[in-house]
């Protein structure tokens, strides 16, 4: 098979490299997330994270987990390195897809997102793209 055919791969990790996730194809969901929850885990004004089906990530490494109940009562855990702290995925209700964040690919070429959920706790200073799907 031609590198034209192969299937895309990267390699999202935490600071340290210790934890990291083997992603296989393309995201399913690539989005931006203004709600306060996300910006308190990143320390920045959002969180953009890249959904993928389960079995399309290998998971390498030791984790921490943190469970947090969202604002609709769906439980999210968040698994993070113990050495550095970053966190690399995360998985919902939904036992079929883990959501990475974006940053821990450290790949500025990656697919940008295409969604903004939360945009009525979004900072009055920050600006989505128009063609973006936008959800308050």
């Amino acid at each position: 098979m031609s590198a034209a055919n192969s299937p895309t791969s990267r390699l999202a990790s935490c600071s340290c490299g210790q934890l990291q996730a083997h992603v296989s194809g393309e995201p399913v969901r690539v989005s931006v997330c203004h709600c306060l929850a996300c910006q308190r885990r990143t320390g920045s004004v959002f969180g953009a994270q890249a959904r993928f089906p389960r079995a399309a990530v290998i998971v390498v490494g030791t984790s921490a987990e943190y469970v947090r109940v969202g604002d609709e009562g769906t439980r999210t855990t968040f698994r993070f390195c113990p050495t550095c702290g970053a966190t690399v995925f995360y998985t919902g209700d939904d036992a079929g897809s883990i959501a990475i964040p974006v940053g821990a690919f450290a790949d500025p070429s990656f697919p940008a997102p295409t969604v903004s959920v939360y945009e009525e706790r979004m900072h009055s200073w920050v600006r989505m793209p128009n063609e973006m799907e936008h959800m308050p």
